[in-house]
């Protein structure tokens, strides 16, 4: 199946968003569906990027701008503490289910690596002194949010009887 159609992301928050596409899916095509949403959500600017990641530098959004408008606003701000979350939803025909990962970690003062995407180049997980950009996707992997969710909706689809 291949739907082309914009599919709905009207929520003020992640997992609403996760569970807008899944639902929207789910109940127009009637088919189970999995989706997503990611944020970088950084605590001095209130969370945002947030739902706003993706397009935050305006008309003009590009990972690049994303970055640059992120590090201006905090470029006189000492606490960069930052985390990326994902939330995976997952709907059938009689119940809609999510599943988080987080990723704790703290805003560079300057982009580095050339790995990744996003705001990948600035985001620095704790316990490392790498961004996710300098490391290999094997590393990132290994702690990424999105990982960190995926494995919670494994564990779910291996538990249940279908």
């Amino acid at each position: 199946m291949k739907i082309f159609e914009e599919i709905p992301e009207r929520s003020d928050s992640i997992e609403g968003n996760a569970i807008q596409k899944a639902q929207y899916i789910c109940h127009n095509y009637s088919v189970s569906c999995f989706a997503d949403d990611t944020g970088l959500e950084v605590s001095a600017l209130d969370n945002k990027p947030g739902i706003y990641s993706a397009r935050y530098a305006g008309p003009e959004c590009c990972s690049r701008n994303n970055i640059k408008r992120v590090l201006a606003e905090l470029a006189h701000i000492n606490d960069r503490q930052a985390r990326f979350r994902t939330v995976i939803a997952y709907s059938n025909r009689s119940y809609t289910k999510t599943f988080e990962g987080i990723v704790e970690g703290r805003i560079a003062y300057k982009p580095a690596g050339d790995e990744g995407f996003g705001y990948d180049p600035i985001f620095i997980p704790n316990g490392f002194n790498q961004t996710f950009a300098e490391m290999t996707l094997e590393q990132k992997n290994a702690i990424s949010h999105r990982s960190r969710a995926l494995k919670k909706f494994i564990e779910f689809l291996l538990s249940i009887d279908v």
